[in-house]
């Protein structure tokens, strides 16, 4: 049985309508390969999955193509069409050549928080797209944010709809803790708790506003290079992000604005209920106003990346500062 109803077309062998090319990048059960339609000369990206890793996650799978079926948004990647082989499912996607986020910050020249506003004011515009939809994309972070092309005023594109849910629940909550179980076996990196927020560690229910809080992580590891929350021991890690303990630390964040860090502030709220939405976010003045600084942070910004991120699909890797910073946080909550 097609895992796939009446979406997909069906081909015995996908080289006969793609030349698949190198491969791009790879997730848990599945790789993205560069491709060129044979017919149309046409270069897109297509999502290659084995269906035998899928077993016991065809419905996730179907979820995500729920999910990118029902939606179209420039800052959102396009599923084209679906091919299935007796094999493997092929998810065809409109290509994106600018590459990743971080990448694009540290080779550029220059770099300042109205660069970082304009990047968020992108995603916040794609998110509350969803959230109108009722869709949560749940695994907003860096590495699924690209740049539609590589010229320097390309739009940014959110990928990775893979843990997407649509809400059909009245209140617009979930209520399904073994979710939660699902989604850190499948992302078990440390990245998952760091853009995760307090109710969807905890297994409380949750809803629209966990993209908001990765949203406020997002935007604080573009203004300093690093992330609000860390600690070598996992456990720490959690405690951190349940509190929602955080701080602004000297002197990564002495030449950011005040406003920058109240829209920070809003978003990294433990409790949900008073997060900002991602409505209220966009009408913050550091996102819709002129408050974000025009000051170059390129050479903080791109060294605390260098130091903190790992090249690999940006697996935090943190550096010896971030360590020491983390050390002056908790003593300062023991003397507190």
């Amino acid at each position: 049985m097609p895992l796939i109803k009446d979406r997909q077309k069906k081909t015995e062998d996908i080289s006969a309508v793609y030349d698949m090319k190198e491969k791009l990048g790879e997730g848990s059960f599945s790789e993205v390969r560069l491709a060129q339609d044979r017919r149309t000369q046409k270069l897109v990206a297509v999502k290659c999955i084995q269906k035998r890793a899928l077993k016991g996650k065809e419905a996730m799978l179907e979820n995500e193509i729920a999910v990118l079926h029902k939606i179209k948004h420039d800052n959102i990647v396009s599923l084209e069409e679906i091919y299935e082989t007796p094999a493997e499912l092929y998810l065809v996607m409109t290509l994106v050549t600018g590459g990743e986020l971080l990448d694009r910050i540290l080779v550029r020249g220059t770099y300042t928080e109205k660069d970082a506003s304009s990047v968020v004011g992108q995603v916040l515009d794609a998110v509350l797209y969803l959230h109108n939809m009722g869709i949560v994309h749940r695994d907003l972070k860096p590495e699924n944010l690209l740049y539609d092309t590589a010229f320097e005023d390309s739009k940014i594109v959110i990928s990775d709809f893979g843990l997407s849910i649509i809400i059909i629940t009245k209140c617009g909550i979930v209520d399904l803790q073994p979710e939660r179980a699902l989604f850190l076996s499948i992302h078990p990196c440390v990245s998952v708790y760091l853009l995760s927020a307090p109710e969807l560690l905890e297994q409380k229910t949750y809803g629209k506003a966990v993209d908001c809080w990765a949203v406020g992580v997002i935007a604080y590891i573009l203004l300093c290079g690093y992330p609000p929350f860390y600690d070598e021991n996992d456990m720490e890690l959690y405690k951190q992000i349940v509190k929602a303990e955080y701080a602004f630390d000297s002197p990564y964040w002495d030449d950011i604005s005040e406003s920058a860090k109240d829209f920070i502030s809003h978003l990294l709220q433990k409790d949900p209920e008073k997060r900002y939405t991602s409505e209220q976010a966009l009408q913050h003045p550091w996102i819709s106003g002129d408050t974000a600084l025009e000051k170059n942070i390129h050479v903080s910004v791109s060294e605390q990346i260098q130091k903190n991120f790992a090249k690999s699909q940006w697996k935090l890797a943190p550096s010896e500062d971030i360590a020491s910073l983390q050390k002056k946080r908790q003593n300062h909550v023991n003397q507190c």
